[in-house]
């Protein structure tokens, strides 16, 4: 069996299924991605670069499917340079959010394509004008509808897609709902979990310790998306309520999403002018090996995740991995796995008064909590990489896979060989 996956930052969401694959008898998995992916060992990765950038000239709202076409044919190119050499995949696996599988059935008609649908724009009810400090102006909304258009050939394009949330899949317009199902690509459940003796030392010698009370926020850059100005504005009050706290911050100071502020050069530098902190009790760490990342979260006594609604992050499920106790925002689809007052705590994103109020509670009463950590820890279970490959595993052409990986009606896997 021959597995192409594409991904412009490859592996990205497909890390574990793609090690997983690479790892069965008789299966051949290629890859492609951009000059600058990762890749991983043991698949060897084929990379490319659009030959030129969208023209500053093409009108606004189409620009990024100009990029998307640029990126599909550069993709196109190494397809038929493999056929031209005898290649056929089984199936390709793909994120088309940057155009790389536009022309694909062009060169492999036949090769089942699945489309790992990660998000359909809305101009309402989602991330889009969901903060009003950052309103959605009309060119802004004009510019969605017409980003769209890719996302669309996407969804016709492709034999069946696969998104990892419910709400996700919600967004997507009803006429392709039926082709796309929901599996989460999982995290690493099995070498994460709490520790009762972790400790941390910062850069500045300190040394914290499991059961502390140490206030932890991820995320993969500092910014409004994911509720950094909301969780700094609430910074002062949870400081001043308790004055012995500590507060870890792990994350860079690029964007993500959305667009830099224009009066700062980082979000973190803005905040902090309008929000004075103790920098001897609140440590920007920066990114962090994944290693020193673990620590962060087996020492943390509550820990915050807060976001517009949008694709779901790594960070909360490994935090909850961790054993952690989650204040998280009551947005989705957050709400899909925290249910408030059972395995997490669900608070209002813009209100930072409320934010520290819970915060302040969970500090006061640690082990009030500890039910409450213990039910995020077994949930989260259901969010692991064997889950997670089993699922994918199933929606491959299962007559091309030896090992057929079912579910039973509880939900449980177990291997039919």
């Amino acid at each position: 069996m021959k597995v192409l996956f594409i991904h412009q930052n490859f592996p990205g969401q497909f890390r574990h299924i793609a090690a997983h694959l690479a790892g069965q008898p008789g299966v051949d998995v290629l890859a492609i991605g951009r000059e600058q992916a990762p890749g991983l060992p043991g698949v060897r990765l084929l990379r490319y670069k659009p030959h030129r950038q969208a023209s500053s000239h093409t009108h606004p709202y189409v620009r990024s499917f100009e990029d998307g076409v640029l990126h599909g044919q550069q993709v196109l190119r190494l397809l038929l340079d493999l056929k031209a050499k005898g290649y056929r995949p089984d199936v390709i696996v793909a994120h088309p959010g940057w155009g790389e599988t536009l022309y694909a059935k062009e060169a492999f008609p036949n090769t089942k394509l699945i489309h790992f649908c990660e998000y359909y724009y809305q101009t309402q009810g989602a991330d889009a004008g969901f903060d009003p400090e950052f309103p959605l102006e009309i060119h802004g909304a004009a510019s969605i509808r017409s980003r769209n258009a890719l996302h669309l050939l996407n969804l016709e394009n492709c034999d069946q897609a696969i998104t990892p949330t419910r709400w996700q899949h919600s967004l997507h317009p009803a006429a392709y709902q039926g082709k796309i199902q929901v599996i989460h690509e999982g995290i690493d459940t099995a070498n994460l979990g709490p520790d009762p003796e972790a400790c941390l030392q910062l850069p500045n010698g300190k040394v914290l310790k499991a059961g502390e009370p140490i206030i932890t926020y991820v995320a993969r850059n500092l910014e409004p998306y994911r509720g950094f100005h909301s969780f700094m504005r609430a910074l002062p009050l949870i400081l001043k309520q308790h004055p012995t706290c500590q507060v870890l911050v792990v994350g860079g100071d690029d964007v993500s999403y959305g667009s830099r502020p224009k009066d700062a050069p980082n979000w973190r530098s803005k905040l902090l002018a309008e929000n004075p902190l103790d920098l001897n009790r609140v440590h920007f760490l920066g990114k962090v090996p994944y290693a020193t990342y673990k620590k962060v979260l087996q020492v943390s006594a509550v820990h915050l995740y807060l976001t517009y609604p949008f694709v779901l992050s790594w960070s909360l499920l490994e935090a909850m991995a961790s054993g952690c106790l989650i204040v998280g925002s009551d947005t989705a689809p957050v709400r899909e796995v925290i249910k408030d007052g059972e395995n997490g705590l669900l608070v209002n994103f813009f209100d930072t008064e409320e934010i520290a109020e819970r915060v302040q509670e969970v500090l006061a009463s640690a082990r009030h909590y500890s039910a409450i950590r213990q039910a995020a820890y077994r949930a989260v279970q259901g969010y692991s990489i064997y889950r997670g490959n089993a699922c994918y595993m199933r929606a491959l052409p299962v007559d091309l896979i030896n090992t057929k990986w079912m579910l039973n009606q509880q939900g449980d896997l177990y291997v039919d060989a």
